[in-house]
C-alpha cells in the first residue's frame, strides 16, 4: 500500500492573486498595492477620508513619451476641499511609491467610502486614578473643574 504524498496547502491570497490583479488592471491600476496599501502611501489622516477609485492612462502617441496618469479618488463630501488642497502632497507620495512620475493629476469624485472603520471610543479612566489626581488638585476651588481636570490628568497619564 502506498502512502499519500504531502499535502501542500496554498494561501488563499496566492490562489486569488490573478483574479485580483485582473480586477485592478481593469480599473487602470498597474499595481494593486496602491489600493491595498493606501493608508501607508497617503498617510492615515488623508486615507481616512479618501480612497483610490481608478487610474486613467492617456492613450500613448507613437514616438512621444508616455503621459502621466490621472488618479481618481473617492472622497467623502465635506472633505473634498481639504483633499483638493492636499493634492500636491498626495501626488508626491503616490509618485514616490511608484518610483517614477506615474501620476500627474488627481480627480475627485464625491461619494461615501466603500470601507468605513468605526472610530474606537476610549474607555474612561478608572476611579482610583481619577481620585489620586483629584487629591493633587486640592488648590482648585471649583468642584466641577477639579473633577474635569482629574479625569483629564488620568486620561493623559494612561496614554
Amino acid at each position: 500500500m502506498s502512502r499519500p504524498g504531502p499535502i501542500s496547502a496554498k494561501p488563499l491570497s496566492i490562489l486569488l492573486s490573478d483574479v485580483f490583479t485582473d480586477a485592478y488592471a481593469k480599473q487602470g491600476f498597474a499595481a494593486r498595492e496602491l489600493v491595498t496599501r493606501w493608508t501607508e502611501i497617503a498617510g492615515e489622516r488623508i486615507a481616512a477620508y479618501c480612497e483610490p477609485l481608478k487610474m486613467q492612462w492617456p492613450r500613448p502617441v507613437e514616438g512621444q513619451p508616455q503621459e502621466p496618469a490621472t488618479l481618481v479618488l473617492r472622497v467623502e463630501g465635506p472633505m473634498a476641499l481639504e483633499i483638493q488642497h492636499s493634492s500636491d502632497v498626495i501626488l508626491e507620495r503616490v509618485n514616490r511609491f511608484f518610483g517614477w512620475h506615474a501620476v500627474g493629476r488627481l480627480t475627485i469624485r464625491q461619494a461615501p467610502l466603500s470601507r468605513r472603520s468605526r472610530p474606537v471610543r476610549p474607555r474612561p479612566p478608572d476611579a482610583k486614578t481619577v481620585a489620586r489626581e483629584a487629591a493633587n488638585l486640592a488648590a482648585v476651588e471649583d468642584d466641577d473643574l477639579r473633577a474635569a481636570l482629574a479625569r483629564l490628568g488620568a486620561s493623559i497619564k494612561r496614554n
